[in-house]
């Protein structure tokens, strides 16, 4: 359902829009805590380290393609909330062009690189042969990882949050089942993980597509949509790319980390999984209240609504301190028995490595919570800037505790790294936006965004001009 967030209570869009993509977060973690549970019972400990030690690859190429898909479709919700259907259209195709080549361009560099990047990370030899193919079974379906978060962002550029939700929750159900079938029956190993993920994401894009045709015709292209326009694609690539260094950053931190914890060896490797997949299944609430911002402002900032934008941020930051509050109180309570029910036997080394590190980053879940918001506040203000340095600086902490206090303190040093990088980063990503929302004059921001009219105008003359 198409939804307009420019107008009615900002608190209230932001909440009803932010509910479908947590559910629909919840079930891709979901996926993941049971494809660990399914590798870590069926196969052992050695799989599930293998699956664990790799996943930080997968992870940056996946987050590479979401953030640069996420920074195409803003110029979408842009072109929407300004009225302009012909652009909107026009982006759909620039994103399309923009996301093929990226896909392409990511696949290649990770046949040339895999094998020496695992070495890299300290992959042990009893597990790289299952790490090596893990990743690059799923390597080779980034073009369809790609589209599919490309699909997802058009919808939620619309303003609907419930059809991608949908969509989450199909694949997810036939991505267990897939796994559990390819695992227990087919005997695949780690290999029919990987391949249960491809077979679910190839059937969740043809029925994404298939839904757009029938629902919205707002999106159905025309010949002249096709038209290539360079200004108009270097405005795309002027969001999209800095989101993608942004988060290659943050990938490339967390790496570092996983470097350093492989270097513990098998049983720190489980005990950090188990406790990074709960910690994101408990952060979703926080992540999806940040990807509602992202539609939210992306369409108030084509409509010119200032000071709209404004009191969305402010609510949604009181709103993101009060969950951070209740989550980190069930992680704190439930976490010890929901680690326990991954591991077949019950290491207790693995155990207190989870425990530990769960105990200490709840505490600064608050932060995490406001990098989510301003980050996609300011991407969506076309403001990259402050988002891109915030990355930098996760990357300084996490590097410098990864490698520094591991050094000093063994792998509990590691505890601190994301901790200590959240607090960081969420203080450069509130200088940018009070910078760029409070410091300076309404009046001269909405001349910056001026631009927004000129393009509507010339789009009725039959022009396509950048946003």
């Amino acid at each position: 359902m198409i939804q307009d967030m420019t107008k009615g209570s900002p608190l209230r869009l932001i909440l009803l829009f932010s509910l479908p993509i947590l559910v629909g977060n919840i079930f891709q973690q979901l996926y993941q805590l049971a494809d660990i549970f399914i590798v870590g019972r069926l196969l052992g400990e050695t799989a599930l380290a293998a699956v664990g030690a790799s996943s930080p690859i997968f992870f940056t190429f996946l987050i590479v393609s979401f953030s640069f898909t996420g920074g195409l479709t803003a110029i979408t919700a842009q072109r929407f909330g300004a009225k302009d259907y012909d652009g909107l259209r026009s982006s759909i195709t620039h994103s399309i062009r923009a996301s093929f080549a990226l896909g392409l361009l990511l696949t290649t560099f990770l046949i040339i690189i895999l094998k020496p990047l695992l070495h890299v990370l300290n992959v042990p030899a009893s597990i790289f042969k299952d790490a090596y193919t893990f990743i690059m079974i799923l390597g080779l379906a980034l073009i369809l990882i790609i589209f599919s978060n490309l699909l997802f962002g058009f919808l939620r550029a619309l303003g609907d949050s419930r059809s991608p939700l949908y969509f989450l929750v199909f694949t997810t159900i036939i991505n267990i089942i897939f796994n559990y079938i390819f695992i227990q029956h087919l005997n695949l190993g780690v290999k029919g993980s990987a391949l249960g993920t491809v077979l679910s994401i190839f059937i969740s894009v043809v029925g994404c597509l298939l839904y757009i045709k029938k629902y919205y015709p707002i999106m159905h292209l025309k010949s002249q949509d096709w038209t290539y326009n360079h200004d108009f694609m270097k405005e795309h690539l002027k969001l999209a790319i800095p989101m993608s260094i942004q988060f290659s950053i943050l990938s490339l931190s967390i790496m570092i980390i996983q470097a350093v914890c492989n270097s513990f060896g098998e049983t720190v490797i489980v005990g950090f999984t188990i406790s990074l997949r709960i910690e994101q299944l408990a952060t979703q609430p926080l992540l999806a209240l940040g990807l509602a911002m992202a539609t939210y402002v992306a369409q108030n900032y084509g409509a010119g609504h200032i000071k709209r934008i404004r009191t969305g941020v402010k609510q949604a930051l009181i709103t993101s301190a009060s969950i951070s509050i209740i989550l980190s109180l069930c992680v704190y309570f439930f976490g010890p028995m929901i680690i326990g029910s991954f591991l077949k036997n019950k290491d207790t080394t693995a155990i207190t490595v989870a425990t530990s590190y769960l105990n200490l980053s709840i505490m600064f879940y608050f932060f995490l919570g406001a990098i989510f918001i301003l980050k996609n506040t300011l991407q969506s203000m076309g403001k990259p800037f402050y988002p891109v340095v915030s990355g930098f600086v996760e990357l300084a902490i996490r590097s410098f505790a990864a490698i520094i206090l591991a050094t000093k303190l063994g792998y509990e040093g590691i505890y601190y790294a994301s901790p200590l990088a959240w607090v960081g980063g969420s203080i450069i990503v509130f200088i940018g936006y009070y910078n760029n929302t409070y410091l300076r004059k309404i009046k001269d921001i909405k001349e910056e965004y001026s631009l927004i009219y000129q393009k509507m105008s010339n789009n009725k003359k039959g022009e396509v001009s950048p946003a």
